[in-house]
């Protein structure tokens, strides 16, 4: 059985537990090869590398574009980079090798950007083309540094392992992502072997200008697509839970043994990544079965996520949503009846690139929630040159998820319970598909409202 696995940031920091839950050394009865770990950079480098995915926080990237100082940036993350590389020397890195490789890495990237920085000053070219090309550079560093240690420390226990190098840090072929990673994988034995790859992958498109944060994803997607996977796996360093275990407790959470790829775009699309669902997407269409684990709780099985899934139970799954958004309306008394209302909004949103979480409508108004980070002063100035009046308001979104949640009376249940607590709801959504309730509710309720909502219809039972 060829399994692909994701390893997170989190787990890599305790790559202890790695090497005991994941890789299975040394319980020989459970260590096997056929198998490609894809690993992400260690937990906070890649904020420290582009910038703070919560904080928004200036990462040496955004000091590069900002022409600040991005060299002693540098010189800091080797520092940092060297001190995780010492933690590891009890687990057999071997400490000279690893420090050489990454100081190697690490002297090129500062080259790279530095003449990246004189072409810019030259004037002769379009910055923004430069600037995603070292965003691309950068990116890669931090999946290459945890690869290149996860292969060495199972070479020192004696595993055989072989490092993927994806990022094509000093390779000049013009290749895309695809190409890379089939070519990557030609001369390769997965069954002998554990294949050890970075989460970053070089491509003449650029994976960060496609996905983002979310290129690790893609680049396992795309591999357990290419070597045709028995099953996709991603370690986290938690489950797939019925709501936030840091809102409502562990205690209170149930583990979703089994769901579909469905219910992970329902999630995805308020924030919620059990996976990306660009990388979900080619694992559904091929039919490859997708489980998440727990790295720090390997007896579980965790969540099990195929196409054709659908509970045998009608219940809500997962409580989850958003305080980040906000409830954009537009209102015009001449709006009843008139064809493609609607469509003159959606031509607004999609000029400035943004997409709508949600959308509820009555004869003469139309409301729909958007990320708080979309709004700005033109779009909203926009929507007010063509309607009588626009509203903005800063709201949560409350999502009641499930395979099969069809079930009369659902609905009026999760209603009961907000107004029985004393939350009131604005606005809401439901497809005849019925995998998601939504609800919009006032944004300082949002805790509260996941906590009931959970204990109610998820924790007790539906």
């Amino acid at each position: 059985m060829l399994t692909v696995e994701k390893i997170g940031g989190t787990s890599m920091l305790r790559f202890q537990d790695v090497l005991k839950n994941i890789v299975h050394y040394p319980h020989e009865k459970e260590f096997k090869y056929g198998r490609v770990l894809v690993v992400s950079a260690y937990g906070g480098i890649t904020n420290v590398l582009l910038e703070n995915k919560k904080t928004k926080e200036a990462g040496i990237y955004t000091k590069f574009i900002m022409h600040q100082d991005y060299e002693s940036a540098i010189d800091e993350l080797l520092q940092r980079l060297i001190k995780i590389n010492n933690e590891f020397s009890d687990l057999g890195l071997d400490i000279e090798e690893a420090n050489n490789f990454i100081t190697k890495r690490i002297s090129k990237t500062k080259d790279y950007l530095s003449s990246m920085a004189d072409v810019i000053a030259s004037g002769y070219v379009e910055r923004n083309s430069i600037n995603l090309a070292a965003r691309e550079i950068l990116a890669s560093i931090g999946e290459a540094h945890s690869a290149y240690n996860t292969v060495n420390i199972l070479h020192n226990n004696g595993i055989n392992a072989k490092f993927v190098d994806l990022t094509g840090f000093s390779d000049p072929r013009h290749l895309t992502i695809d190409e890379r990673i089939i070519k990557s994988f030609e001369s390769v034995d997965v069954k002998k072997s554990i294949l050890v790859a970075t989460g970053y992958t070089k491509g003449t498109e650029g994976i960060m200008r496609e996905f983002d944060r979310g290129y690790s994803e893609i680049t396992f997607s795309k591999i357990a697509v290419v070597l045709k996977a028995d099953e996709a796996i991603i370690h986290k360093e938690f489950h797939l839970s019925s709501a936030d275990p840091n809102i409502v407790g562990v205690e209170h959470t149930k583990i979703v043994g089994f769901t579909n790829y469905d219910v992970t775009d329902q999630m995805a699309d308020v924030g919620m990544e059990a996976i990306h669902p660009k990388a979900s997407k080619p694992l559904e269409n091929l039919g490859i079965n997708l489980r998440i684990k727990n790295t720090f709780d390997p007896q579980h099985p965790g969540t099990l996520i195929t196409k054709d899934y659908v509970g045998k139970e009608s219940k809500i799954e997962i409580i989850t949503g958003s305080d980040k958004v906000v409830v954009c309306e537009i209102f015009d008394s001449t709006m009843v009846g008139e064809v493609g209302a609607d469509l003159n909004m959606m031509k607004i949103l999609e000029k400035h690139h943004i997409s709508y979480i949600m959308k509820a409508t009555n004869a003469n108004s139309i409301s729909v929630v958007l990320w708080e980070d979309d709004i700005d002063k033109s779009l909203v100035s926009e929507l007010s040159d063509n309607f009588k009046r626009v509203t903005i308001k800063e709201v949560a979104i409350m999502c009641l998820i499930g395979s099969n949640i069809s079930k009369p009376g659902v609905l009026a249940k999760a209603v009961n319970v907000l107004a029985k607590n004393s939350i009131n709801v604005l606005c809401v959504s439901q497809s005849l598909r019925q995998v998601n309730i939504q609800f919009v509710i006032e944004r300082e309720n949002y805790n509260k409202a996941i906590i009931c909502l959970n204990e109610e219809l998820c924790y007790n039972g539906c």
